[in-house]
């Protein structure tokens, strides 16, 4: 019984009531409240191309949908559209603490050819991991760990995840960004200045290996991003390490900005005059 499918049937009404699975012989798995059945969400269809012309070349490591409850302001599709659109080589998915958004963001990208990376950001104790799964063993240990780190929490919600158990569940198949603000990187340069930035990265580093670990530049608008990027890549510089510019993108595209800085500032129990000092001009994190 979907939202939109009208009364059950008395039949239909006796079969839930008696814990009795529907049989369908063409969707035998579906209890019809499943989204990547095509009973309950139509299949997805292009409706963007990708430019014909040349563009610049680059990629999109650090997205999240509106499966990032009131963080994301666009829908895996859209996000996709836009990336579709602009003619980006790859686009990664990186929800907040789950997958959820994967099979349409798949969907969507088989359809306009858009190469995908997946990837989740995960919410520790004090600091945000972001995780880009590198191939299927890579999704196989990531989704593993995001299960058993909503089990340990106990509360919807509110995953809780051990960095030690992550750090011996990578094994070489996940590439970690030093993340937004609330990286580890980010937030150590911010209250510490640059050796304590040091520190968290090679912590990163010892971790999950040098080879796994690329630092993340943003820039938002904000009086203190060339400053903060300058002294990101020079860690970078001085370890060896990749960097990579990202958007940090909360939505697809500029008319949903205002859309996803009033999220923000719900997400936060304030007023967006009480929460401007904080949201970045251009959006992201």
């Amino acid at each position: 019984m979907g939202w939109s499918n009208g009364p059950p049937t008395w039949a239909e009404l006796e079969r839930v009531l008696s814990g009795r699975p529907r049989r369908d012989p063409e969707f035998p798995g579906d209890g019809s409240d499943s989204p990547a059945w095509s009973r309950t969400r139509p299949e997805y269809e292009a409706r963007v191309r990708r430019p014909d012309g040349p563009v610049v070349p680059y990629a999109e490591l650090h997205a999240h949908s509106a499966f990032s409850f009131l963080d994301g302001a666009s829908t895996p599709e859209e996000l996709v559209e836009e990336a579709a659109r602009l003619g980006l080589e790859a686009l990664a998915l990186t929800d907040h603490d789950g997958l959820y958004g994967v099979v349409r963001f798949a969907e969507a990208a088989r359809e306009l050819k858009v190469p995908t990376v997946f990837g989740a950001e995960l919410g520790l104790d004090d600091a945000h991991l972001l995780v880009l799964a590198r191939g299927r063993e890579g999704y196989r240990r990531l989704s593993r760990q995001i299960a058993a780190a909503h089990l340990a929490g106990g509360t919807k919600g509110a995953p809780w995840y051990d960095l030690d158990a992550l750090s011996d569940a990578a094994g070489g198949h996940w590439q970690i960004l030093t993340g937004c603000r609330r990286g580890h990187v980010r937030q150590a340069l911010e209250t510490g200045g640059p050796d304590a930035a040091t520190a968290a990265l090679r912590e990163l580093i010892d971790r999950f290996g040098a080879d796994r670990v690329t630092v993340e530049l943003t820039r938002h608008g904000l009086p203190d991003d060339d400053e903060r990027n300058a002294a990101l890549a020079a860690l970078a510089e001085a370890h060896g390490l990749t960097c990579i510019a990202s958007t940090a993108a909360h939505f697809a595209d500029p008319s949903r900005r205002r859309l996803a800085m009033a999220m923000a500032a719900v997400h936060d129990r304030q007023s967006l005059d009480d929460a401007a000092g904080r949201l970045a001009p251009t959006g992201g994190g």
